[in-house]
């Protein structure tokens, strides 16, 4: 008796709590349209040296298109060149050398990346135009492209060993034997004592390349002795990730701060003064909202650049995305609401997908009080779970949005995104 009491009770929790979490939707604001704008005509301020946009989850068709079209807004407004994605630091100079030199394909370039969440046409489209901007422009006008996350080795190690195979033909020789086991599919099958040999095999290359470095000048550019130190130090990221597995998604928005703001130093000795980001809210926001209790790169970045960092983030009022589902490891597509006062204080606006702004938002008393009270905002990565919609806990963050962002694109209605496989 006492058994079936306990589970009487137990689902009435849990449907008192499913009842409640489709609850708090707010109102709908007067005269809500004229505090948005479209996408082209956002205003970004002309101090800023940073510009994050997050995505409230990796796989519906609008948040990825939104890479295109904010960027091409920068490009075209800001002088923005620069174009960093959450991705791989290695892969990423394959997709630069596609958009500047037309080496590979749009397709082979995106796929060096190993993210799924990014084997879409819509990446290969953004890296197509990309590809067809820089044979319209000058040199100087050309776009860059970067990755600043390290969870990858093969082609941070290829760079590495494609330039030491250059300048010490020795050293490639003898580090391509040491780290010969060292892959994308082997990496997590490593023992730490593997991994530990490994880290000081890295330490022993940065130190080669610091040692010689005169000697090394003598047969390659300041500009690939720069890139195969960052693509050591990428390596040695990767590796002590998997060295600090209590400290993995704390240490990881360290790297990634710590890799743009090096793209960010580089970029800026050859002329390019601002930097695009894009990857996930939870690594854009500003005040390291999530319950995991990490510090999020934007966080980093607010602290190193102050106001210099433009943060915007995205949310949804109802999505239909694609996601791995963790019970199977197989891609499926879910379904979720997301009501709070903020985006339904513009729910009657007649675009699909807006920008708000914070700054001139303010000056409604009630978008105000919103935006300075904390919303529960959308934030799904790539991985999810049927049940996880029962309660917004499991892809929402709660945070005060003016404090997290400067400004927030809505879709209100959002689909689901197609992994090639």
């Amino acid at each position: 008796m006492k058994f079936l009491k306990s589970c009487f009770s137990l689902i009435a929790v849990i449907s008192f709590t499913v009842f409640m979490s489709g609850c708090g939707k707010g109102e709908p604001i007067d005269n809500a349209a004229e505090y948005i704008s479209t996408v082209d005509t956002m205003d970004i301020p002309d101090d800023v040296e940073v510009i994050g946009l997050g995505e409230a989850t990796h796989g519906n068709v609008e948040f990825q298109e939104l890479k295109q079209q904010v960027f091409e807004t920068l490009v075209k407004n800001e002088d923005v060149r620069v174009f960093v994605l959450e991705g791989d630091f290695g892969g990423g100079q394959q997709i630069n050398n596609y958009i500047l030199h037309g080496e590979g394909s749009a397709e082979a370039a995106v796929n060096s990346l190993d993210y799924s969440i990014y084997k879409t046409q819509l990446m290969i489209d953004l890296v197509e135009w990309m590809h067809n901007h820089n044979k319209s422009v000058k040199d100087d006008e050309k776009i860059r492209f970067y990755g600043n996350d390290m969870q990858r080795y093969d082609y941070s190690k290829k760079n590495l060993l494609d330039y030491l195979a250059v300048v010490d033909k020795e050293s490639a020789d003898k580090y391509s034997d040491q780290l010969k086991h060292v892959s994308n599919e082997t990496m997590r099958d490593l023992t730490t004592e593997q991994l530990e040999k490994v880290d000081k095999t890295i330490k022993d290359i940065l130190q080669d390349l610091q040692s010689n470095e005169a000697k090394y000048l003598e047969h390659s550019s300041s500009d690939e002795f720069a890139f195969a130190i960052a693509n050591t130090q990428n390596m040695k990221q990767r590796t002590q990730l998997f060295l600090s597995e209590e400290n993995y998604t704390n240490l990881r928005d360290q790297y990634l701060a710590e890799n743009l703001q090096w793209i960010m130093e580089y970029e800026k000795k050859r002329g390019n003064e601002k930097v695009f980001f894009s990857g996930h809210n939870g690594h854009v926001e500003k005040t390291s909202a999530s319950p995991a209790g990490y510090k999020s790169m934007g966080n980093y970045l607010e602290e190193e650049y102050g106001t210099k960092y433009f943060a915007i983030g995205t949310d949804f009022i109802n999505s239909k995305f694609q996601a791995k589902n963790d019970d199977s490891g197989n891609r499926k597509t879910f379904t979720v609401k997301n009501h709070h006062d903020l985006v339904d204080a513009f729910s009657e606006v007649e675009p699909n997908t807006f920008y708000v702004e914070f700054e001139k938002s303010r000056e409604s008393e009630e978008l105000s009080k919103i935006l300075s009270s904390e919303q529960k905002m959308a934030n799904i990565g790539d991985d999810f779970r049927s049940w996880y919609k029962l309660l917004k806990m499991f892809y929402t963050i709660e945070m005060v949005p003016d404090q997290a962002y400067d400004g927030v694109i809505i879709v209100k209605n959002a689909t689901p995104t197609k992994v090639i496989e």
